[in-house]
């Protein structure tokens, strides 16, 4: 099965390079080093990767796998000075972000294409004593050719969502031999941990728990200014993470419960910063006064909204909010985006009623009474209207929010103890 997926791989990468090229023109992040997706390193790249010969190799995707990975990084190289670390993603949001954030003496590259010569470059190039890999990231050829090599090869954090179980399950002939490779697999919960041996029941899979509850905000964050934005006595309310359509009705139920209060203003954080332009157009047709963050012009005047299409500032600006709206949970949205995080830094959080990709965190909140959630798009504007009248409700939210992420931690230490454990 491997065998044809490597002879099959050339053809559906160049079906799928095209929409590739137009993420990587759209999007925002670092892309100057972006080559090396395809195995090619400038020269003082490939000096500096090669001198981390025997490091730990820590792969993630896209911004939220970095953000566990980089949590993963700071605490195990804190607790192994020693140890050699290099960090690979594969989007060019959380590469930005992958470069800003990593400690001192980590080198950071982009992953590249699951393309049997452009990893065997990289594995060559780096000579990895292990590979670790956040989540579902499991690219057959990297976890192959990476344990054929003699690497110690790990999943952390892992799980499987509701929407790929029955995929999983239903060709099991081809990713029972890929999940084989892994020396060791540390599931999220026990769900996950099924469903693996669901897969493959001869695998070695430990229930670690979710790192993401061990995602404390960074010492002293300090939130958006927004006072350059609003003025008067203001009560910000987040559109976090939001996806098509949710803005629109966000925008709607916002407008709605300005009505009575307009102390209320709007901020609105895309998961996907390369939307602004369609989200700016929501906006001027709403005939709301709003300032889009990454326009360059200058502000010209108090505005209602705040469009933010920027990477690396969504925690700034959830420390800066009063109410946060959850993205990915409304408008037929089901799996949720990072809901650990609000609740970390104590919100009002409002959701709509499911939260496939977050089951964990979002029981754990819902059982804490520290979620405000929404069986309907149409109650949106009523549940803002209500957070904005009663301040004792917010607060009572959020303490609670807090409470449950803290009671959930542990997830990290009992990974690292696996890792040190099995690449030792």
């Amino acid at each position: 099965m491997i065998f044809i997926y490597r002879l099959l791989f050339p053809l559906a990468f160049l079906f799928f390079l095209p929409g590739l090229v137009i993420k990587l023109i759209r999007r925002p992040g670092r892309k100057s080093n972006y080559a090396e997706r395809f195995g090619i390193f400038a020269r003082d790249r490939r000096e500096a990767l090669s001198k981390m010969n025997g490091a730990v190799w820590i792969h993630a995707v896209s911004v939220g796998e970095t953000n566990v990975a980089l949590s993963l990084l700071k605490k195990w190289s804190a607790a192994d000075p020693a140890r050699k670390f290099v960090f690979s993603t594969t989007t060019t949001t959380a590469q930005e972000i992958a470069w800003n954030k990593v400690p001192a003496g980590v080198e950071v590259f982009f992953c590249p294409i699951d393309f049997t010569p452009y990893v065997k470059k990289v594995l060559k190039l780096i000579k990895p004593s292990a590979l670790v890999i956040l989540e579902t990231e499991i690219w057959p050829n990297m976890v192959t050719l990476a344990r054929k090599s003699g690497v110690k090869v790990i999943l952390v954090n892992g799980r499987i969502s509701d929407h790929s179980a029955n995929g999983y399950r239903r060709f099991r002939m081809f990713f029972a031999p890929v999940l084989r490779q892994f020396h060791r697999i540390c599931a999220q919960t026990a769900l996950d941990a099924e469903r693996f041996a669901g897969i493959a029941s001869d695998l070695s899979v430990t229930v670690t728990g979710n790192i993401k509850f061990d995602q404390t905000p960074p010492a002293g964050l300090q939130g958006i200014d927004l006072a350059e934005f609003f003025d008067g006595k203001f009560i910000p309310v987040l559109a976090c993470s939001t996806h098509a359509p949710e803005e629109k009705l966000m925008i709607e139920a916002f407008q709605e419960a300005r009505k009575n209060h307009p102390e209320l203003k709007l901020v609105i954080v895309p998961r996907h910063a390369e939307r602004g332009n369609e989200i700016e157009n929501l906006l001027r047709n709403s005939g709301i006064s709003y300032y889009r963050r990454t326009s360059g012009k200058p502000l010209t005047g108090k505005v209602d909204c705040l469009l933010a299409d920027t990477t690396g500032e969504l925690l700034k600006f959830i420390r800066s909010a009063e109410i946060v709206l959850m993205g990915k949970t409304f408008c037929g949205n089901d799996e949720g985006q990072n809901i650990i995080e609000p609740a970390a830094l104590g919100k009002a959080i409002v959701t709509g009623p499911q939260m496939k990709n977050f089951k964990q965190a979002f029981a754990a909140l819902i059982k804490g009474n520290a979620v405000l959630k929404l069986e309907t798009d149409a109650e949106l504007s009523g549940a803002i209207v209500r957070l904005t009248e009663d301040p004792e409700l917010r607060r009572e939210l959020g303490s609670n929010a807090a409470k449950a992420i803290a009671a959930h931690a542990g997830a990290l230490n009992k990974t690292i103890t696996i890792l040190e454990e099995t690449i030792s």
